[in-house]
């Protein structure tokens, strides 16, 4: 049995695609088992909906968690809806702070001079 080099090819290419279809897989299961860590009572997440909210309890057994989404206002969801735990982003600090004189970015700048009115053309007649 020969194999052409096309053959070749081809089974060169379906084995780099299972390969990396089995590592994307285990990537995901991977970030699953952190987020699963993660949700716990106290925890502000976002659904899979787009739900922001505090988890204020978890049944292990029936797969629920209640949500609490605003004051009063408590949402039973099932488990794998939690899409991602929201962490608190800090400030960034003002370490690249404006030259003095320069702009700030999107800020229009006045380049005539408030004394003097803009030219205006006038016709010779």
């Amino acid at each position: 049995m020969v194999l052409d080099p096309l053959t070749l090819i081809m089974l060169a290419v379906l084995a780099v695609l299972i390969f990396f279809m089995f590592r994307n897989s285990r990537k995901r299961q991977a970030e699953q088992r952190e987020l699963q860590t993660k949700v716990v009572p106290g925890a502000t997440v976002m659904t899979n909906f787009g739900v922001f909210g505090t988890i204020l309890s978890i049944d292990e057994e029936e797969n629920r968690v209640e949500l609490e989404s605003s004051p009063g206002t408590v949402l039973t969801v099932h488990r794998q809806t939690i899409a991602r735990v929201v962490e608190p982003v800090e400030a960034p600090a003002e370490a690249a702070a404006a030259i003095e004189g320069e702009p700030e970015f999107g800020e229009r700048v006045d380049e005539s001079p408030n004394d003097e009115t803009p030219d205006t053309k006038k016709s010779d007649d």
